[in-house]
């Protein structure tokens, strides 16, 4: 099931069925779902039958690429020698009995598929190519086109054949991801040991242990040991990021030199992987704009054409006293280029192409409409935390202030930053213990809620906090605002220590830029693409970060409503705009968003489920990527489209003028098929 001629031949025979609710057709996985009664699964798989299609329910071999079935060999090879043999006895002048009996064979041999499908078609009122073949080969062997009729039917196999192949290759894009993960794994059991284990056997909690040079095959957190990963598959990275224990390793990807154990946290059928197949196969399964148009002037085309061909076998006889024979033999040959079938295969397959590319990079498209609207960006919006930057905050200054050893002050700052979980504490004690620094022992510590923190620590009075803290304790001059005011205005965040008498030192903390944010943002720009930052931070610091990174506008203060507000005023002006972010603080803005993108997808359900496109790590350059195939795709849609019907064009032309031929019309329509299924999948190299 291929084509949608076959979808209107199922949707016709089972829509009649009092007990079928509704149909849903995904024509390039060949998966058919059906909501119906319970009690009329049987019913409705012998009306498929009847059709000459042969259902597989998707629970009896779950995750199985569909494949065409192999056939054998020899009956196309005797079909053709005897179609060459027609060929030249027609040539040589023998018996007319002798070139009729070899075309009769080599229809025979390799045509009866084409002549069931194509009654079982006519029988139900579809046109399909195996309908029209079948009109066609019939009529010339009526005309005593003995070696072109059984030419045609060859070639038409063969092309069939060639044709079915390439439709497979453009179908198991996607399933490339499913041979990732090994099929067994090492498990450790209650006694210690070690014990191969079926991945569908193996529960949450288990531990497995993976040896270098193993793909890892379930999601999880390292227990022991420590390793680098190439999380390529995944994520397109294309350098390996070190493991240690409690970090997260994830199914598909692959363990370099080191081994570890790890404790599984998702069962085979819910790892990133899994969804990550999951979401391309229902995006696979959502047709296009394009596509949708291309199926609707399908539904129009092939009708007419027919109508037409019919017109060029009746009306010149009948009314211009044109020879029976010659006209009809031209609307036989426009009855085999009538068939759309180039014409439809031709976007299904350039978007699952340009889907599968996108996956192999790491990033998740959630449908066709957002691969072909891509091309179209002219706003971007970006969150400031995580996705222009770090989100991690690292101390990027530290001054004294006062007549105080370095090692005394950062010693007694780490000891009271080490009590607290606020971002700017954890970077400033984060910096000391790695230059080595030692902690004291706090008494009395308490948090001052918007301010900073205070303890004492050798039974003296610290203070580390903000600007306001400071104030409030009287210890401000006019040279630690002047400072202050420098500070901030590059956006970075100053906290103080302080003791009874006076400012001690001062620490600056920023959340540093990636150095990818930079590349993405030129790259946007030459792209065409404008950029804006909506955070929550204060306006000095949205206005540095903007500056750093060439951001063409930045709002600071920004609550999730204004964030959406942002979104909805460009939108309003007709532009067509992104937004990115982490997939639920920015939720509004995305949802409004033409194309929400999901930043560090990777093991993030809700990213996964709720973006447009999910980027499975934390590289915004990966957007540009996006762009780049959203154009490509854009362009392999137009290319095929324009091929598919310039193609049927010339050789109806030459048909209506008299030098089309029945095999020059074979080629025409599976020539046609053939070129825009390769044309589609060199997105695949993208």
């Amino acid at each position: 099931m291929d084509c949608p001629t076959e979808e209107a031949l199922i949707r016709k025979k089972l829509g009649h069925m009092p007990h079928v609710r509704s149909m849903d057709f995904n024509l390039m996985q060949r998966v058919l779902t059906v909501v119906h009664a319970p009690e009329a699964l049987d019913t409705i798989l012998a009306a498929l039958r009847s059709l000459d299609f042969t259902p597989e329910l998707a629970d009896a071999n779950p995750g199985a690429a569909p494949q065409t079935p192999s056939k054998p060999w020899w009956p196309l090879a005797l079909a053709a020698v005897a179609a060459a043999g027609s060929e030249a006895a027609g040539w040589l002048g023998a018996p007319v009995w002798l070139p009729a009996g070899l075309a009769i064979l080599a229809i025979l041999s390799c045509g009866l598929t084409t002549y069931r499908k194509g009654w079982l078609a006519i029988r139900n009122g579809n046109l399909n190519i195996n309908a029209l073949m079948s009109i066609a080969v019939t009529g010339a062997l009526l005309l005593r086109q003995w070696p072109e009729a059984a030419m045609v039917m060859v070639l038409f196999t063969v092309a069939e054949l060639i044709e079915a192949k390439s439709l497979d290759r453009a179908r198991n894009a996607i399933q490339g991801l499913m041979q990732l993960t090994p099929e067994q794994a090492s498990v450790q059991q209650p006694d210690g040991s070690w014990r191969l284990t079926d991945l569908k056997a193996i529960a949450p909690g288990a531990v497995v242990r993976v040896k270098p040079g193993e793909r890892i095959a379930l999601d999880g957190e390292i227990v022991t040991g420590r390793s680098s990963v190439d999380q390529a598959p995944i994520t397109g990275e294309s350098l390996p990021v070190d493991k240690t224990v409690g970090d997260t390793v994830f199914a598909g990807t692959i363990n370099q030199a080191g081994s570890f154990d790890y404790r599984v946290t998702a069962a085979a059928s819910n790892t990133t992987l899994a969804r990550i197949i999951h979401a391309v196969e229902e995006a696979q399964g959502a047709k296009a704009p394009t596509q949708r148009f291309v199926d609707q002037f399908a539904r129009v085309y092939t009708p007419i054409v027919f109508a037409v061909a019919l017109a060029v076998a009746v009306v010149p006889p009948l009314l211009f006293g044109g020879a029976w024979q010659v006209w009809v033999y031209k609307a036989l040959v426009m009855l085999v280029i009538a068939c759309p079938c180039a014409l439809v295969i031709s976007t299904p397959v350039t978007i699952v192409s340009g889907l599968a590319a996108a996956a192999r990079k790491g990033i998740l498209i959630k449908g066709g409409a957002y691969l072909e609207q891509g091309r179209k960006l002219a706003w971007l919006a970006l969150d400031k935390t995580g996705t222009i930057t770090h989100g991690k905050p690292v101390q990027t200054e530290f001054e004294l202030f006062a007549d105080v050893e370095v090692v005394r002050s950062r010693t007694l700052a780490a000891s009271l930053a080490g009590r607290s979980d606020h971002p700017v504490s954890l970077a400033i004690a984060a910096a000391a213990k790695a230059d080595g620094m030692s902690t004291a022992t706090v008494d009395a510590f308490e948090a001052l809620a918007g301010r900073g923190v205070r303890g004492e620590i050798d039974g003296l009075p610290y203070w580390l906090g903000n600007h306001r803290l400071v104030e409030e304790l009287g210890r401000c001059s006019g040279a630690l605002e002047a400072r202050l005011d420098e500070l901030e205005g590059q956006g970075k965040t100053v906290a103080m220590l302080v003791d009874s008498e006076r400012v001690l030192a001062l620490f600056a903390v920023a959340d540093t830029v990636k150095e990818t944010s930079r590349a993405a943002i030129a790259d946007l720009h030459r792209l065409g693409v404008n950029t804006a930052m909506l955070t929550g931070d204060n306006p000095h610091t949205a206005a540095a970060i903007a500056q750093k990174v060439g951001i063409d506008e930045a709002r600071g203060n920004q609550l999730p409503e204004d964030k959406l507000s942002a979104v909805a005023q460009w939108s309003s002006q007709g532009a067509t705009v992104g937004m990115v972010g982490d997939g639920i603080n920015d939720a509004p803005a995305l949802a409004r968003a033409d194309i929400g993108f999901a930043m560090g997808a990777m093991g993030t359900d809700t990213a996964i489920e709720t973006a447009d496109v999910a980027l499975m790590d934390d590289d915004l350059r990966k957007i540009p990527s996006f762009i780049r195939l959203s154009k490509s795709t854009h362009s392999v849609l137009v290319q095929n489209i324009t091929l598919a019907l310039g193609i049927k064009s010339v050789f109806l032309v030459l048909t209506v003028i008299g030098l089309g031929t029945m095999w020059m019309a074979v080629f025409a329509d599976v020539g046609a098929s053939l070129l825009v299924v390769t044309n589609g999948l060199r997105l695949l190299r993208k």
